[in-house]
C-alpha cells in the first residue's frame, strides 16, 4: 500500500471504532430491554418521556436524532403497547404531542436498574464514561450544525 493510501487502513477510521462499540453497546442493552418487552431505539424515546411526560413529534425527532419517518412507525408500536398517546396540539393542529402514559411511567421503575447494569459491562470509570460522553456529544454538536 502506498503511503498515502494509509489513511484509508480500517484501523486507522474513527468511524470504525465508533460504530462497533455504538453495535456492541446496543448488544448489551437487549436483554434488559427484552424483559421490558421494547426496544433500544424504543428506549431512548421513553427515556425522553420519563424526563420530559410530554413532547412535541418535532422536539423528539430533534432529542433522539430520528427522521419522522423512522419516529413514526416507533411510535406506533409504543402506542399499540400502551406506553405513549399521540394527540394534536389544541394550539396548533399541525403539531402531534407526544404524551407518556401510566403504564409508560411504571415501565420507568423497571428501567432503572438498566444503566448501573450496563455501566458494570464497560471497561470504563465512571470518569472516563463522563469524559468519552462529553466527547461524543461534542460531535453530535458540530454534525449538526
Amino acid at each position: 500500500m502506498r503511503n498515502n493510501d494509509r489513511c484509508l487502513e480500517l484501523d486507522r477510521q474513527l468511524c470504525f471504532p465508533m460504530y462497533v462499540a455504538s453495535k456492541e453497546i446496543i448488544r448489551k442493552y437487549t436483554p434488559y430491554l427484552d424483559e421490558l418487552g421494547i426496544t433500544y431505539t424504543q428506549y431512548i424515546v421513553m427515556l425522553v418521556l420519563w424526563g420530559e411526560e410530554k413532547i412535541s413529534m418535532r422536539d423528539l425527532s430533534k432529542r433522539v436524532y430520528l427522521d419522522s419517518g423512522t419516529l413514526t412507525p416507533l411510535l406506533d408500536k409504543l402506542e399499540r403497547k400502551g406506553l405513549i398517546e399521540r394527540s394534536r396540539n389544541k394550539n396548533d393542529i399541525r403539531t402531534v404531542d407526544i404524551a407518556i402514559t401510566a403504564k409508560g411511567v411504571g415501565l420507568k421503575v423497571q428501567a432503572r436498574e438498566i444503566p448501573k447494569k450496563i455501566g458494570k459491562c464497560l471497561a470504563l470509570s465512571p470518569r472516563e464514561a463522563y469524559e468519552l460522553s462529553k466527547i461524543l456529544k461534542k460531535i453530535l454538536k458540530k454534525t449538526g450544525e
